[in-house]
């Protein structure tokens, strides 16, 4: 039985405005995914670029894993994400012609044991943005908090 990790980018909800998501493989040394088992891993500080039409995460915090020996893995380095052809085009052609960006969202892991990670076509959004998010949010705690009581 395997223990389901999910790793959240809660930062990239505030800062982005999402506008589709995409599930996609991501290609891992093998003292990588036993890290990211066990929770290792931040994705906050991360962002997809394009190199030669692949996909890249760079900037991804892996920790080494603690029983590796000289084989361990690197800390951060780019790692490859796997995605359909037609997918990795319509990406690549909306961030060069809208301006918008691709940033991971979510780091887990399935049923089967093996490492996604869910990237997010967003849009930055503005200060006065992200102060009406944060509007939004209090005053569903609010009335959460009423419903609650009665």
């Amino acid at each position: 039985m395997q223990k389901i990790v999910n790793i959240l980018n809660k930062r990239a909800r505030f800062d982005y405005e999402i506008l589709e998501t995409y599930t996609a493989g991501i290609v891992l040394a093998g003292t990588e995914i036993k890290s990211i088992r066990l929770g290792k891993a931040n994705i906050t500080e991360s962002f997809c670029e394009f190199s030669n039409n692949e996909l890249f995460v760079i900037n991804t915090y892996i920790e080494e894993y603690s029983f590796g020996n000289q084989f361990n893995h690197k800390a951060r380095s780019e790692r490859k994400l796997l995605l359909n052809k037609r997918e990795l085009k319509g990406l690549a052609r909306s961030v060069q012609a809208k301006g918008l960006t691709i940033v991971p969202l979510k780091l887990f892991t399935n049923e089967k044991g093996i490492a996604k990670l869910q990237i997010g076509l967003c849009r930055g959004k503005k200060t006065y943005d992200k102060r009406e998010s944060l509007k939004e949010q209090d005053t569903k705690r609010d009335l959460d908090r009423i419903k609650k009581a009665y």
